[in-house]
């Protein structure tokens, strides 16, 4: 899944992809570079971020899904609000991609329900400007995984039948909190599909000694490779290029054959 944020004030590329002609550009480069989805966001959700109104972030993300897709890219759509699924789904998103998984927009379940695509439902406790405060467990593991388990009881009850499951990397957690979720994949698997959003997060730079977003996408392929060999559905990623190279090697080396080579 690759990150196409349409704007200003994103963590790493805010600013770059907020008109719709390079957004759309950026979208095609991405399904270039190895996306299975191009997954387009119009509200930033970093530590901190202000919200923008719904009328706001329609007019950023449906034209672009639409243009999008018209060139034959899949597309999700980064949202938490039901109206801009239901209108970026009536554009063509085939994927609704929520960070609340429905607990910031009581409408968004019945909406994702009545509107037959999958859903991607992230564990929350927040919003941007005060999540971090929120970041307090006694097992961070045992208590995503409850809280995303009661978020699947909810999507079943709304009627959604295909649903994967993200951890929250960076929501309300601390960096030692991300490193035990990604530790502990397998438990997070046995909720189901598992999508992993780690890429260019400020845990990864204060592993790398503060270096910089832009600086962080080795250690973002190293982890793609992580959720490759653990089987998770998918990851979602700014270098699509690096990622989705890192997924072929990992594919190739579970086929088998050419031991014997020689012999």
């Amino acid at each position: 899944m690759g990150v196409l944020n349409v704007t200003p004030d994103s963590f790493s590329d805010g600013g770059r992809h907020d008109t719709v002609d390079t957004a759309v550009a950026f979208g095609l480069q991405l399904r270039a570079d190895g996306a299975d989805l191009v997954d387009v966001g119009g509200e930033s959700t970093r530590p901190g971020a202000a919200r923008v109104s719904a009328d706001e972030e329609c007019a950023r993300v449906v034209p672009v899904v639409a243009a999008l897709v018209r060139e034959g890219v899949r597309c999700s759509v980064d949202t938490m609000r039901a109206s801009v699924a239901s209108a970026a789904v009536s554009a063509g998103a085939t994927l609704v991609n929520d960070v609340s998984g429905g607990l910031a927009d009581r409408s968004m379940l019945p909406a994702v329900a009545s509107l037959g695509v999958p859903y991607v439902a992230m564990h929350w406790r927040g919003h941007s400007a005060d999540m971090q405060t929120r970041a307090v467990y006694d097992d961070v593991v045992t208590e995503v995984v409850s809280e995303l388990s009661a978020r699947l009881d909810a999507c079943a009850a709304a009627g959604i039948s295909s649903v994967v499951v993200d951890p929250g990397i960076g929501f309300a957690k601390t960096a030692e909190h991300n490193w035990a979720l990604l530790r502990n994949v397998a438990r997070l698997q046995a909720l189901g599909p598992v999508l992993l959003g780690s890429s260019r997060k400020a845990f990864l730079g204060a592993l790398l000694d503060d270096r910089p977003p832009v600086g962080r996408d080795a250690a973002t392929t190293a982890l793609t490779v992580v959720a490759a060999q653990a089987g998770c559905w998918g990851v979602r990623v700014h270098d699509v290029r690096g990622s989705a190279d890192a997924v072929r090697v990992v594919e190739r080396l579970r086929q088998p054959g050419g031991e014997r080579l020689g012999a």
